[in-house]
């Protein structure tokens, strides 16, 4: 089993929905980011340079989600997957959004995992 790191149910605020009206007010969703970084936890010699930010890329996800309205919250986590393991050194995230939408539900999640190619 890989090294990974989790932000676990970051909140984030969205425009989100199919249809407009859901669309046209926030949201607030649930996000987890479950990543793996390039080197394992040994080769990271307590130097915090060699390891990932985890305010930077929390406050990347947020920025992403309030970025620009979107239909389905599979597209957001699609978005995020390819942001993350475009811009820092990740060789796999896992991506989980929890939506607050149904009655009588917890929540409604989608997940995904995508590795670099």
């Amino acid at each position: 089993m890989p090294d990974t790191i989790e932000i676990r149910r970051l909140r984030v605020s969205a425009h989100i929905g199919v249809p407009d009206a859901e669309r046209a007010e926030s949201q607030i969703l649930l996000v987890t980011a479950v990543m793996t970084p390039g080197q394992n936890f040994d080769g990271l010699a307590d130097d915090i340079t060699r390891t990932l930010d985890y305010a930077v890329i929390s406050e990347e996800i947020a920025n992403l989600a309030a970025a620009r309205p979107r239909r389905l919250i599979e597209t957001l986590a699609t978005d995020l997957a390819n942001h993350l393991l475009g811009d820092h050194p990740l060789t796999q995230v896992a991506i989980t959004i929890e939506k607050h939408i149904l009655p009588n539900t917890e929540c409604v999640a989608v997940h995904l995992v995508r590795s670099r190619a």
